[in-house]
């Protein structure tokens, strides 16, 4: 039973997490560029062929493309804050692992950064999450997020479930 309304950017925010789930856990953030698949197709036909995309493409998808690893020096934060996106990227996504805990523990967390990683590492109710977070220009949003245990566990999704990751990669898709 699907719960989220369908949506190209839905679509294209689950092909992502499905790509990215068949590597495992315990990877690096990956960012992605998102392109109206007719334009690929218009000003990429190799690579569209490359890439296994026919003329036959659903009215209004969206093609990912992968980019380069980002940089290793600073945090994903500190890099989407430096990014601007040319004019043919329609949208982004990208997906990073975090470790989450429960809202009623907000109250005890440490100031001290230290700290803070000690309780979060420490904390029996901690959870391993994979987040792919993806927006348009136009305003659209998606997110998802998938527990690394049980093994089985199921994909929640949503346009605000990580709405920090979602206004760092709105900002920059801004003109």
């Amino acid at each position: 039973m699907q719960l989220m309304p369908d949506s190209p950017l839905r679509q294209v925010a689950l092909e992502i997490e499905a790509h990215v789930a068949e590597a495992g856990w315990d990877q690096a953030p990956r960012l992605y560029a998102l392109v109206p698949t007719v334009d690929l197709l218009a000003r990429e036909p190799l690579l569209a062929e490359t890439m296994g995309i026919d003329e036959h493409v659903p009215e209004g998808s969206f093609t990912s493309i992968e980019q380069e690893s980002l940089p290793q020096d600073v945090s994903l934060e500190d890099a989407l804050a430096q990014m601007m996106w040319p004019e043919q990227v329609v949208g982004c996504a990208v997906v990073i692992e975090r470790i989450m805990l429960p809202p009623e523990v907000e109250d005890d967390l440490p100031n001290d950064p230290d700290a803070l990683l000690d309780f979060v590492a420490s904390h029996p109710e901690r959870q391993e999450v994979r987040l792919v977070a993806a927006v348009t220009r136009d305003g659209t949003v998606h997110s998802a997020v998938r527990a690394r245990t049980p093994g089985d566990s199921a994909l929640l999704e949503g346009p605000d479930l990580v709405p920090g990751l979602i206004a760092q990669l709105q900002q920059t898709l801004a003109d």
